[in-house]
């Protein structure tokens, strides 16, 4: 039989235990000092090295050239006192969620007076010590008070408010924590390493997630996988399948698809979730996890280099690309829902239907009135206003612009309109991507705020498009899909070009549009590119309106994606608009 990793890599002396540099430091200095007290206590969460920590205290006051902070390892007591040694006769260990009546209590202050047998010192480690009752504590309080000269009381729990106050306050106290997840893994690497065994990069954050800051708890899970290693050592697939933790991929895909306002991408991947008998709970929490992961990379772009988030870099980089695409309002709000379904999934009969609930919630944040749900509103319009994109939206007062990829500075080209086709009254014009360099799926994440448009031009059109997919792009023709029904009427002149207007208004430059009868295709995961298109595959297009008909223009900065304000616009006023025409809003009278 093989001996478990959490006693196989047991530590045996306090340089080699993780992520408690602040206990073992001060711990090192008294015992150099030889300045040794008569009770510890060493609380902490569990698996994060007190009873270990206890040991080696013991080890160390009984080595023959101690009191030392480095056992020689060599003496008859620190071999007892060796991580699988046999233990000695004077070091005695006491389980307290057995022994802690007052009947036991009586009897360890009986056997305490007598002297080592042969070493330095006797030493009880109490271990569980807030099993203890009232009565058997208040039992020993005279001996841990005035105990005799080589006596040495450890005391190790997890709840250190349930030991008697009295107790506590003679005492040393040395509080443990939950290890670093960066530490953890380093320590998880080396006994990888140690052993032989290959194992993926990406699995190892699962092992230290899953062990929640406790290395026994992380050894544990990690000495289960490699005793089910194949040929090729530990697997990613093969991890997240004995976990019972969601693939990356699913979540990727959820978070791809609340990104480009994808119904069809949202469902299915529930769909994908119970078909594949994934928990709806558990995927419900790793999708609050990586909300948590997404929100820390929007507030603080390098938390990856900062240790904050625990993931592959390739990863990594895909995640920070998908926390540009979603904002720290929305972000926030994604999280307080799925936050507010985990707590509702508790006893459901049907948790598939309080994740399809949530996901309704977070796909429709126009249905909501809270400050949340107005926040991601606002987030949205000034994604909208923000030219080319970028992170760092401008002043209203400067800009207004669909959310695009960026595109290398191009000099605009002015496009005629059509004699026979109504051109959008712009409150400002900006350089946006030309047809031809967007694909199905970039156009799909700019599909919301295309519909907007439609709305303040059409409603019927609005309402009918509601039904209808992008299922590819070819330059400047969109082909969509529908249901047979409704395909014929999609296709109307009438309907085809509003959506053609508003194409335009949103992308710039002109379109095509064919509409067949079908469902549509979702956009897989892997056919979405990052927010920003190369250079190379797109130009800067806008339409110049007519000079005798509109106000003048003044041209843009030349460095970069521009946008030309006519001389007469009001910024505050177009500002209000906006307010009015998204969000409902109207003047407060002050009068």
């Amino acid at each position: 039989m093989s001996l478990a990793l959490y006693r196989k890599y047991r530590s045996a002396t306090f340089a080699e235990v993780i992520g408690q540099d602040h206990v073992t430091v001060p711990l090192r200095a008294a015992l150099a000092a030889g300045r040794i007290n008569h009770a510890y206590l060493f609380s902490g969460p569990r698996g994060c090295g007190k009873t270990s920590s206890a040991r080696i205290l013991a080890r160390s006051l009984n080595c023959a050239q101690g009191p030392t902070p480095e056992p020689c390892g060599v003496c008859d007591s620190c071999r007892e006192l060796a991580p699988n040694g046999v233990g000695s006769i004077d070091v005695i260990e006491i389980d307290a969620a057995s022994h802690n009546g007052v009947d036991d209590a009586r009897d360890l202050r009986e056997r305490a007076f007598f002297a080592p047998v042969r070493d330095r010192y006797k030493v009880y480690i109490i271990d569980e010590a807030h099993m203890v009752t009232t009565a058997a504590f208040n039992a020993l309080l005279k001996l841990v008070e005035e105990p005799p000269d080589f006596l040495v009381f450890i005391f190790a729990t997890t709840e250190p408010d349930k030991v008697l106050t009295t107790i506590r306050s003679r005492t040393h106290h040395y509080p443990f924590r939950l290890i670093p997840p960066q530490t953890l893994r380093q320590h998880l690497e080396g006994i990888t390493a140690a052993e032989g065994i290959a194992v993926e990069p990406a699995v190892l954050p699962l092992v230290v997630r899953a062990g929640g800051g406790s290395a026994r708890d992380s050894l544990s899970i990690l000495d289960q996988l490699l005793a089910g290693a194949g040929p090729d050592g530990v697997t990613y697939s093969r991890a997240v399948g004995l976990l019972g933790v969601t693939d990356s991929a699913l979540l990727d895909d959820m978070i791809d698809s609340l990104a480009a306002a994808d119904a069809v991408g949202v469902y299915g991947t529930v769909d994908r979730v119970v078909e594949a008998g994934h928990d709806p709970r558990r995927f419900s929490m790793d999708l609050l996890d990586r909300f948590r992961d997404l929100i820390l990379l929007d507030a603080v772009p390098d938390a990856g280099e900062r240790g904050l988030i625990n993931v592959p870099q390739d990863q990594l980089t895909h995640m920070g690309e998908q926390a540009i695409r979603l904002g720290g309002a929305t972000l926030a709000r994604f999280a307080e829902i799925v936050h507010t379904a985990l707590i509702e999934m508790r006893g459901t009969t049907s948790p598939r239907l309080v994740l399809e609930l949530l996901c309704a919630r977070m796909m429709l944040p126009d249905a909501s009135t809270d400050a949340a749900s107005l926040l991601q509103r606002l987030e949205r319009l000034e994604r909208r206003m923000t030219v080319g994109g970028q992170a760092d939206p401008a002043p209203v007062s400067e800009t207004r612009a669909a959310p695009r990829p960026a595109a290398a500075p191009v000099a605009p080209e002015p496009v005629a309109p059509e004699p026979d086709q109504a051109q959008p009254e712009p409150s400002a014009v900006v350089a946006v991507a030309a047809p031809g360099g967007l694909d199905a799926a970039a156009l799909r994440r700019l599909w919301p705020e295309t519909l907007e448009v439609v709305k303040q031009t059409s409603r019927r059109t609005r309402a009918l498009l509601d039904s209808a997919q992008i299922t590819d792009v070819d330059g400047e023709l969109v082909q969509l899909s529908a249901p047979a029904a409704l395909a014929r009427m999609i296709g109307e002149d009438s309907n085809t070009s509003v959506l053609k207007q508003a194409l335009s208004a949103v992308v710039g430059g002109t379109w095509r549009i064919e509409v067949g009868a079908g469902t549509g295709p979702r956009a897989a995961a892997d056919d979405l590119p990052p927010p920003q298109l190369a250079a190379t595959s797109t130009r800067t297009r806008a339409p110049e309106p007519d000079p005798r008909d509109e106000p003048e223009f003044d041209a843009g900065p030349p460095s970069g994606p521009t946008a030309a304000v006519p001389a007469s616009h009001d910024p505050e006023a177009e500002a209000m608009k906006l307010l009015s025409e998204q969000l409902g809003a109207r003047p407060i009278d002050r009068r």
